[in-house]
């Protein structure tokens, strides 16, 4: 590891179906007014800019980045875009945190913005990511193999659909403490039960909505962020891996009985996070985690990979009621992506609640003396992989 590295400020903006109000550049402008507010910089003391957003067709625009450049205050300094699908905003981190780790900077902003509102169906953009010939007779999409792990989980473990709803109700729950979240329904498990299907077994409230919004993350270096503020969020572990792109490929993996609902990839890197911020044991030093599961189904999945409970026992984890937000491991207290999902902004609003954890900042769904939180980034077809442990202290 290079330089020590801290996240300073965090700005976002209020995450609805639609912002009809403001364009692309003025939407990435309140997210880094609110990041420099939030740090007491100037945008002259940004040295570099990370540009984080996914597909164009989202904007209905060509290259969202050129647009925007003035908004965020990046003319005449290093600049760069980042698109890593669902993880895009946790790529750009991941950038970041490089560019003050290597010694090439000692301030840098990641901008992450999604308007997923100004396409008609976002699912009819993110089909388009299938092999059109391979995979042209399975009919893929995200929902359904997102449905395809989670059936292989019951078959495998016997996790239930009322565990996914439990975990539905908690994120919404969550979310009515969260001035940012988009939807906030009063929901119970009978509720999510009786939605209507999109794919066996997820219904319509095990899913996601699609959001406009944008988040912005200011980085850095441990010289400069005791200076910027006395409670950073200290970077202490991070790591980053990559999955096959075939599903089918994550079939007999490595010759064991693990397969695609197993999180094997998920659990390499997040051991290598962990040992990079020297923990041991996740369930008893993680004080709260902030996971990227647009689809219910996923937290259970990403539970056991990060070591939280041993394989298979995710939906008991969930009836144990651990992940609550009074609980041993509270998880997604901002709501997470089943109440929000800018899907090039999601990946870094999860490193951003983690930080808002750490320093003390989350308001009504702050969580009592925090000092170590995860973030967990996603995207693909679960195919790309973050983790960022972030801390009071810096390791």
């Amino acid at each position: 590891m290079g330089r020590r590295v801290a996240i300073v400020g965090v700005g976002q903006t209020k995450y609805v179906s639609k912002r009809k109000d403001v364009n692309t550049p003025e939407l990435a402008n309140e997210a880094v007014v609110g990041a420099l507010q939030d740090a007491g910089l100037k945008i002259s003391e940004i040295e570099s800019t990370i540009f984080a957003s996914a597909p164009e067709a989202f904007e209905g625009i060509n290259c969202p980045d050129k647009w925007c450049v003035g908004g965020i205050g990046a003319a005449n300094k290093p600049f760069m875009r980042i698109n890593t699908g669902g993880m895009t905003g946790g790529s750009g981190f991941i950038a970041a945190f490089d560019h003050i780790s290597s010694g090439m900077f000692d301030v840098v902003m990641v901008v992450a913005i999604q308007r997923v509102g100004e396409s008609p169906d976002a699912q009819r953009i993110l089909n388009t990511i299938f092999d059109p010939i391979y995979e042209k007779d399975i009919a893929l999409n995200i929902i359904s193999v997102c449905a395809l792990q989670a059936t292989r989980h019951m078959a495998k473990y016997g996790t239930t659909e009322e565990q996914m709803a439990k975990i539905v109700v908690r994120c919404h729950k969550n979310a009515q403490k969260n001035p940012y979240s988009h939807l906030k329904l009063n929901i119970t498990v009978e509720d999510v039960l009786r939605s209507k299907y999109l794919c066996w077994p997820i219904k319509l409230l095990d899913a996601c909505p699609r959001s406009d919004g944008a988040c912005a993350v200011i980085l850095a270096s441990e010289e400069k962020a005791k200076k910027i503020t006395p409670a950073p969020a200290w970077v202490n572990g991070l790591a980053s891996i990559t999955e096959s792109y075939y599903v089918g490929d994550r079939l007999g993996w490595r010759g064991g009985d693990d397969d695609f609902t197993d999180g094997n990839s998920l659990r390499i890197v997040s051991k290598k996070a962990y040992q990079m911020a020297g923990i041991i044991n996740p369930l008893e030093e993680v004080d709260v985690a902030e996971i990227y599961a647009p689809f219910s189904n996923l937290e259970i999945m990403d539970i056991e990979a990060l070591g939280f409970c041993e394989r298979g026992k995710g939906g008991e984890f969930i009836d144990k009621g651990i992940p609550e937000i009074d609980g041993k491991l509270p998880i997604n207290p901002s709501g997470g992506v089943l109440t929000s999902n800018p899907i090039g902004a999601t990946a870094l609003i999860r490193i951003a609640e983690a930080a808002l954890q750490v320093m003390g900042k989350a308001g009504e769904h702050q969580i009592a003396d925090v000092k170590t939180a995860l973030a967990r980034t996603a995207g693909g077809t679960n195919q790309f992989h973050n983790v960022v442990i972030l801390g009071r202290n810096a390791k």
